[in-house]
């Protein structure tokens, strides 16, 4: 059974956007790991502790979930409880292409320079593009690879730039493929 799907990749990669999609085409209930992850979102972290308590209560009172975005180091005892792990990868022109233009979104001209939100959305920018070169230190896809080796359930790997349409058809495949 793939009752429990989560969804991670890179910061731009689309797995919330995909978990969004999924909910709406299974009978999942949809958790956005931000959500655990921040108190105030971008402004304040929760500990990891108190991240993966919540996370838990929630998960252990759905039998059909999704969950959207990277819980690796902070969230690996949750790793027993993937039916299935969806990967995502989108080249780095795309992901940042994307990262820019989420961030203009919410903060508009702030993000410009000498806006209020120009240093932070730069730097949020500079890291998140640390991904397909850095290595286990900090999200990348090094630390991915490496944190995938780990799992003992089927991974489905999506590379590329696809629309979210053809990224929900493919998992939807992919699940009725090994539905008996």
């Amino acid at each position: 059974m793939n009752n429990r799907i989560h969804i991670f990749g890179a910061s731009g990669s689309g797995t919330t956007t995909l978990g969004r999609g999924l909910s709406l085409s299974l009978p999942h209930v949809l958790f956005d790991g931000d959500d655990y992850f921040w108190i105030e979102k971008f402004e304040k972290q929760r500990e990891p502790q108190e991240r993966v308590h919540l996370l838990k209560e929630d998960l252990v009172n759905y039998k059909e979930w999704i969950l959207s975005g990277a819980v690796c180091g902070w969230g690996d005892e949750l790793k027993a409880f993937f039916d299935l792990v969806v990967f995502l990868y989108v080249p780095q022109d795309i992901r940042e292409k994307r990262l820019k233009e989420r961030e203009f979104l919410r903060y508009g001209d702030e993000i410009l320079p000498g806006g209020t939100m120009y240093e932070k959305s730069k730097e949020f920018i500079e890291w998140a593009l640390l991904y397909d070169k850095a290595g286990l230190e900090v999200r990348s896809r090094s630390l991915h690879e490496h944190w995938m080796s780990g799992l003992s359930c089927p991974i489905l790997r999506i590379e590329g730039d696809h629309s979210v349409k053809e990224r929900v058809e493919i998992v939807i495949g992919y699940l009725n493929s090994i539905i008996p």
